[in-house]
C-alpha cells in the first residue's frame, strides 16, 4: 500500500523550543524555480520580545560558561550538523555538488570559531605599561544580546553571523533569510540537540522589515548585526532607533562568505573591561 509521507512543519525557535508564530501566521516558501516547497511561520513582534526575554535569561549562565566548554559545544554542533548533511543538501537545493560544498563549508566554518573560544581573550586582551606599582589589564567581556539580522546565504551565510556573536559568549535573536528559511530551522534542530542552552540562540522566520526595526528599538537588545539588510532606507532607520541605547550596530556590506573571516565579528560584540590591580610586596 502507497502511503502519504510525513511533511515537516517549520516552526520557530525560541527558548531551546519550537512554537508556532503567537499570530498564527505563515508563509509560502518556494524554490528558485517557482515550486513551492513548505510554509514558514511568519514571526510577529511579539516573538521577536519572547526571543529577547529568552535571550537575555540565558546569558548569564552562557557568558558565564567557561570558553573551553563554549568551544565544545560549538565542536558538537559542527558534528551534528555533519550527521544530517544529506538533509540539509536537500534543503539548499541548486545542484547537490555545490549544495555539498556548502555544507562541508559550514561545519568548517564552526569548528574554526569553536578554535578560537579559548583564544580570543589572549589576542584581543592586553596587559598595559603602566608607571606605578600596579597592574593594568584589559579584557574582553560579551556585549549581551545580540539581534541579527541573517543574509539570503540560508546556511554559511547563517552560520557566519551567529557563530562569532555566541561564541564570545552573547546570546542572540536572530531574523533568518526571508526567502530562505527552511535550513534555518533545521539548524535549530541541530542547536537543540547540541547541547546548546535553551535561549542562546533563537530564531525568527518572517519579513524583515516588519521585525528587524523592532529588534533595533528594543531596549534589551545591546548589538545589531544588520549584515542581511539589503534595503539602505530599512538600514537607516535600524540604525536610528538602535541609537536609542547605544547598541553597538554592525552596518551591512559585501561579504563573501567563503573567504577567511577574520576575528572582527567576534570583537565587534566585546566590551573591555580594564582594572587596575596593586603588586603585591
Amino acid at each position: 500500500m502507497s502511503r502519504l509521507s510525513v511533511r515537516k512543519t517549520y516552526k520557530l525557535y525560541i527558548g531551546g523550543a519550537f512554537p508556532r508564530s503567537e499570530s498564527g501566521r505563515s508563509y509560502p516558501v518556494t524554490s528558485a524555480k517557482g515550486d513551492f516547497l513548505a510554509n514558514a511561520s511568519r514571526a510577529s513582534r511579539k516573538d521577536a520580545r519572547d526571543a529577547v526575554v529568552a535571550a537575555r535569561r540565558a546569558f548569564p549562565g552562557w557568558s558565564g560558561a567557561t570558553p573551553y566548554n563554549r568551544g565544545q559545544i560549538l565542536y558538537r554542533v559542527a558534528e551534528m550538523l555533519e550527521g544530517r548533511r544529506g538533509q540539509f543538501v536537500e534543503e539548499l537545493g541548486g545542484g547537490k555538488r555545490a549544495a555539498a560544498e556548502r555544507v562541508d563549508a559550514t561545519v568548517d566554518r564552526l569548528v574554526w570559531y569553536a578554535g578560537w573560544s579559548d583564544k580570543i581573550a589572549a589576542v584581543h586582551g592586553a596587559a598595559n605599561p603602566v608607571a606605578g606599582p600596579y597592574f593594568n589589564l584589559s579584557s574582553p567581556e560579551p556585549t549581551g544580546v545580540v539581534a541579527v539580522v541573517a543574509p539570503d546565504d540560508p546556511l554559511l551565510g547563517l552560520v557566519s553571523v551567529v557563530a562569532p556573536v555566541i561564541v564570545t559568549g552573547n546570546t542572540c535573536v536572530v531574523v533568518a533569510s526571508e526567502p530562505s528559511p527552511l535550513a534555518a530551522i533545521t539548524l535549530a534542530e541541530v542547536l537543540a540537540t547540541s547541547d546548546l542552552p535553551g535561549g542562546v540562540v533563537n530564531i525568527l522566520t518572517g519579513s524583515q522589515a516588519e521585525l528587524a526595526p523592532w529588534l533595533a528599538g528594543h531596549m534589551d537588545v545591546n548589538g545589531l548585526d544588520l549584515t542581511g539588510v539589503d534595503d539602505a532606507d530599512l538600514a537607516l532607520r535600524c540604525e536610528q532607533a538602535a541609537a536609542e541605547n547605544l547598541k553597538r550596530v554592525l552596518r551591512p556590506a559585501p561579504q563573501d562568505w567563503t573567504a577567511d573571516p577574520g576575528t572582527g565579528r567576534m570583537t565587534r560584540f566585546l566590551e573591555t573591561k580594564t582594572v587596575w590591580h596593586p603588586i603585591g610586596i
